[in-house]
């Protein structure tokens, strides 16, 4: 890895000790971080004294910095800097656009650089719900639930046919939009859960069958960030428990 440039990077789910050991090399000789809401403040403390700290957040449905001014300050500071983190929450190739700010700094001619960070949909596991398990899932679909357009993607209704995990990004305001979608399909009864903050200590979750995760969600609270995942997936505890300690669901009758 080159020593100096742009750093597109992922800032993990939201526990701060999630950063990957590269990431946190190239933070502690940060000379410019521009960083977005999803990416834990506790981060920025890894800079040197004296980085600068440029916040871009984006926040759904509300006041944001609009992607074209984000490109613009790329630039700005990887023309003057040596080191230059864009810090983004997750994974940046994962709905970030973190390809979409590389290829816009390489074309001015900015060495650019990607580092991976876990994703948020893997904060599933801090509630028990793997995304594959052998003989309940064998792949995943990973959605967004809000496209350019502000519509919920078509590649849901493909999803639906498959016995894949489903993991919807961005689809809060989609909810009442999903459930009638697998309820049409006859698919109703299939387990989901909402995540949010899954990995920070004020972390929130509910579990439902599909056709009530709407009520669910406001019951419990749930809000953005957070990941909605269906599939028999959220039911693997149970559902190995089942094939493993057959008679534990069982009532044994007793003769002497």
């Amino acid at each position: 890895m080159e020593d100096f440039g742009l750093f597109i990077m992922g800032a993990g789910p939201g526990d701060p000790e999630l950063l990957t050991m590269k990431a946190y090399n190239v933070l502690k000789r940060a000379e410019v971080v521009l960083y977005d809401n999803l990416s834990n403040d506790k981060l920025l403390e890894i800079a040197p004294i004296g980085c600068k700290m440029v916040y871009v957040g984006k926040k759904p449905y509300e006041g944001c910095t609009p992607q074209e001014k984000i490109n613009e300050l790329i630039v700005k500071y990887a023309k003057k800097h040596k080191i230059v983190v864009r810090l983004k929450g997750g994974d940046p190739f994962i709905f970030g656009r973190g390809f979409e700010e590389l290829l816009y700094a390489e074309s001015h001619g900015i060495e650019s650089q990607y580092i991976p960070g876990i994703s948020s949909m893997q904060g599933s596991g801090f509630i028990d719900v793997p995304l594959t398990h052998r003989g309940i899932s064998e792949s995943v679909w990973i959605i967004t639930g809000t496209k350019k357009d502000g519509s919920l993607s078509n590649d849901l209704s493909c999803a639906m046919k498959t016995s894949a995990t489903v993991v919807i990004y961005m689809g809060m305001r989609k909810l009442a939009e999903i459930s009638t979608a697998y309820k049409k399909a006859g698919l109703g009864s299939t387990p989901s859960a909402i995540i949010q903050h899954a990995t920070l200590p004020h972390q929130k979750q509910g579990t439902c069958e599909i056709k009530d995760i709407q009520e669910m969600a406001l019951r419990e609270g749930l809000a953005y960030p957070a990941i909605i995942i269906i599939g028999d997936v959220v039911k693997a505890r149970e559902i190995v428990a089942a094939q493993h300690y057959p008679l534990h669901n069982k009532t044994l009758k007793i003769t002497a």
